[in-house]
């Protein structure tokens, strides 16, 4: 059977990419081991967080599907860090059964997709050039291009104590072929670790001992094309408890059980998420360590003991959980384990997440050495976008670290690579006050209409929104305020008696007591702006001379990222360049002046030499 695009994988980012493809008009094929499993949610029973949240809207208004599905399968939604509107991130508690179920139901609309149950074998290819796919039950399918979102399948381990067994989550099998495929064909492969907590019965926790978290009373969306109507009263709860001294010994006494301290894991864990062994080995000085407990679905009774992954034997789990407040008499339906992995060294692969050594072969997901959903359906979708431009002669779609958080996850990746399973932080993007859950829209959307994936009615609604921005900006600049209109509401909120000038409203409001909604309270401003729009403005109003000087830094990035460097460039033709700066470079090869500065052992003085080289062989005239 022959298709344009095959995805391999049906996890979050074997979802995007395939719905991606499909909508760009490319007969598409997504494999998957197992249908029931598609966009499932092994681990943590969230969608965003953390810059994730910010990553799930610019999916969203590049015309991906994570937020739309995510918003009609919560049982939770929080704004978190909503004090600090630079780093201000959605999360939602999802219900486990109804994510998937929708997210299928979105793929199979889809008129050309194909989906198909296999497991990848090997890859099929000609002259340097993607062919296909072989399925371990000897079947072939071809292609033009190729997309690999494999997840945690790529010959997977579960290790529990001393006990190792060659698995997928859920007990799946495992794809022990498709890594050797790889290495035959030069690709360098990462062993990488991950885990997963307990899962409790709920009727058997003592609410009464942890504190309750409540979802937030204000309506929220990921989409920009979803109006909220679920009732945010009847919210599920999380709870709040902790590790206590118990907990600590019970570990500390027990650590060589552990399977990452026995020596059977080879590969290596993910910084800012570890086990609990390793937090307290870490963090010694740490009394305790905050723990979550998370409803997974409100068809079923468990509760996902966040922050509590381990890799003891049943019987210490046993221990560590019952040490818990509230936890004194859980009774664990699942219990917690590590999983170890293959993923692909991501320095192989260019900015469009295509392979440098298979031409027409992608990868997106765990399988680039990332970890998380968002980070995982992000690369699926730019994925899918670029095979798409690939086989229609365009060139690929790259977002700048200015752009998006997704620009900084994949920029990330290609060019400085990862030893461990990267995870997206607020603090890995140097213009993050620009990069906000507010605009992700204004940042994005248009591209997502060139490109195809956003239709006629969701762009308008973009224009009517940039329409109504610059409409409420107007009014507040061309209306002014000063003592005889004042309301005394607003003066005594100044601590004023009188005001001696007259300012406008736009330059009131750069005071940071003074919120535009008191302008709408006291009559001064019309009321026919939406929260959305106000929010927005409110935030270029307060933090206007910050964003100015953001955009100043962006404009030294982007001159750096217009000097070009040539694909035939020869490295060791540049002299007193550092060796490991020049191993570096022919490794990653990369497009331009700023990316070469981003790159782990290529320091100021390499980079002045490199251009020196650049202007002296290329730019002669310059």
């Amino acid at each position: 059977m022959n298709y344009d695009i095959i995805v391999i994988g049906g996890g979050h980012a074997g979802c995007e990419a395939a719905h991606a493809t499909s909508v760009l008009g490319h007969k598409t094929a997504l494999i998957t081991s197992n249908i029931s499993n598609i966009a499932d949610m092994p681990c943590n029973p969230s969608i965003g967080g953390t810059a994730k949240g910010i990553v799930v809207r610019e999916i969203d208004a590049l015309g991906g599907l994570m937020g739309k599905v995510a918003d009609k399968s919560h049982i939770q939604l929080k704004m978190l860090n909503n004090s600090k509107p630079a780093v201000r991130s959605l999360r939602a508690q999802a219900d486990k059964i109804t994510y998937p179920k929708i997210m299928l139901e979105e793929l199979q609309k889809l008129s050309n997709l194909e989906i198909i149950e296999g497991m990848a074998k090997s890859i099929v290819v000609k002259n340097s050039k993607i062919a296909g796919i072989e399925l371990e039950n000897g079947k072939k399918y071809f292609c033009n291009a190729l997309i690999l979102t494999t997840g945690t399948y790529l010959k997977s381990k579960i290790l529990i104590g001393n006990e190792v067994k060659e698995s997928g989550p859920h007990g799946e099998k495992t794809s022990n072929f498709l890594s050797e495929s790889f290495k035959s064909l030069g690709f360098e492969m990462l062993r990488l670790k991950t885990g997963t907590p307990q899962r409790i019965e709920k009727s058997s926790i003592n609410f009464n001992k942890v504190k309750a978290e409540e979802g937030d009373k204000t309506h929220w969306s990921f989409s920009f094309d979803t109006t909220p109507i679920y009732d945010v009263n009847k919210q599920e709860k999380c709870y709040i408890t902790y590790t206590t001294k118990d907990t600590h010994k019970i570990i500390t006494d027990n650590l060589k059980k552990s399977a990452m301290y026995s020596g059977n894991i080879k590969g290596t864990g993910t910084r800012y998420c570890p086990s609990i062994e390793d937090k307290i080995v870490r963090f010694a000085d740490k009394e305790r360590h905050q723990l979550f407990l998370e409803p997974e679905s409100i068809y079923y009774n468990d509760i996902y003991l966040q922050g509590f992954s381990t890799s003891m034997p049943y019987d210490v789990q046993d221990k560590m959980v019952k040490s818990l407040p509230g936890l004194e008499n859980a009774k664990i339906l699942k219990y917690a384990y590590a999983i170890e992995y293959d993923a692909i060294n991501p320095l192989q692969l260019k900015l469009s997440l295509e392979s440098k050594l298979i031409e027409n072969l992608f990868t997106a997901g765990q399988i680039n050495g990332t970890s998380g959903y968002e980070e995982a359906a992000s690369q699926g979708l730019i994925a899918g976008i670029n095979s798409s431009r690939k086989l229609t002669n365009k060139e690929p779609f790259i977002l700048k670290r200015n752009e998006a958080y997704i620009g900084v996850l994949i920029d990330d990746l290609v060019t400085k690579g990862t030893l461990e399973p990267y995870r997206l932080l607020t603090s890995r993007a140097e213009f993050r006050l620009i990069l906000r859950h507010d605009n992700a829209d204004l940042r994005l959307r248009e591209y997502g209409y060139k490109i195809g994936l956003i239709d006629n009615k969701r762009y308008n609604k973009l224009i009517e929104k940039k329409a109504n921005i610059n409409d409420l900006i107007y009014q507040l600049k061309n209306n002014k305020i000063s003592k005889t209109n004042i309301p005394e509401e607003l003066l005594k909120k100044l601590e004023y008696k009188t005001l001696n000038t007259g300012y406008t409203l736009y330059e009131f409001a750069t005071r940071p007591e003074i919120k535009l909604n008191d302008y709408l309270k006291t009559n001064i401003l019309e009321n026919k702006w939406s929260p959305e729009i106000i929010e927005t403005v409110e935030f270029q109003i307060k933090y206007e001379g910050y964003i100015a000087k953001t955009y100043k830094e962006v404009e030294k990035m982007l001159k750096l990222e217009n000097k070009k460097i040539p694909k035939d460039i020869n490295y060791d033709n540049i002299k007193n360049i550092a060796s490991e700066a020049k191993e570096k470079l022919k490794k990653v090869r990369p497009l331009n002046i700023a990316q070469a500065s981003r790159i782990s052992g290529v320091n100021p003085v390499d980079i002045s030499l490199l251009a020196i080289y650049l202007k002296k062989e290329y730019n002669k005239n310059e």
